[in-house]
């Protein structure tokens, strides 16, 4: 898949990312909006998303290994609130882009790393989760704008693997306890269905 044109000011600090990612032995995924404009359909976002798998010990040695890539703290005690929250709040230096840096550590997140493909985006590869797997991310996020992404995908995907993302989104909806998890995109799998 190629890089749509609005893309141009994204693939610096993309390709910083995924460099980054690299130097992490790809044990991780980039997500949000870039990952639904190469999967789904194109549209604005104007940050970046990943998701590593690092604990929290890792967190000095990813911060200093993304700032040999120009990706920087953002915010001044960005160690304290990446312990706290399980997020690097990051910027790429030269375009000023934000970088969120998500640390995975279920059991799914570890599969989605494992079930990972390389995304051609213009000249640049990159790490995406499965389509399935994206939606699945989507799905326990449950913003509205995560449904309208979960749409697309539906519509990009029609061989989507259903049942992999309906087990997966029940178990969330169950540890959760937010059945609307679930209950929020099963109608819109349905509705895409062959």
């Amino acid at each position: 898949m190629t890089s749509p044109e609005g893309f141009a000011p994204l693939l610096a600090p993309l390709a910083a990312l995924q460099r980054l990612l690299s130097r992490f032995g790809d044990r991780g995924v980039i997500i949000g909006g870039i990952a639904v404009s190469l999967l789904g359909k194109p549209r604005l976002t104007a940050d970046l998303d990943a998701m590593f798998l690092l604990s929290v010990d890792d967190i000095p040695r990813l911060i200093k290994m993304a700032k040999f890539g120009g990706i920087v703290p953002r915010i001044g005690a960005v160690e304290e609130f990446a312990r706290k929250n399980r997020v690097v709040l990051l910027r790429h230096q030269e375009s000023g882009t934000h970088i969120d840096i998500s640390l995975g550590m279920l059991p799914f997140e570890e599969e989605a790393v494992e079930r990972s493909v390389m995304v051609q985006a213009g000249t640049l590869s990159v790490r995406l989760p499965t389509p399935e797997d994206l939606i699945i991310l989507k799905a326990v996020a449950n913003r509205p704008r995560d449904l309208l992404d979960i749409q697309t995908i539906i519509e990009s995907h029609p061989d989507l693997d259903r049942k992999r993302v309906e087990s997966w989104v029940r178990q969330f909806a169950s540890a959760l306890e937010m059945p609307e998890l679930w209950t929020d995109i099963a109608d819109l799998l349905t509705e895409n269905s062959q």
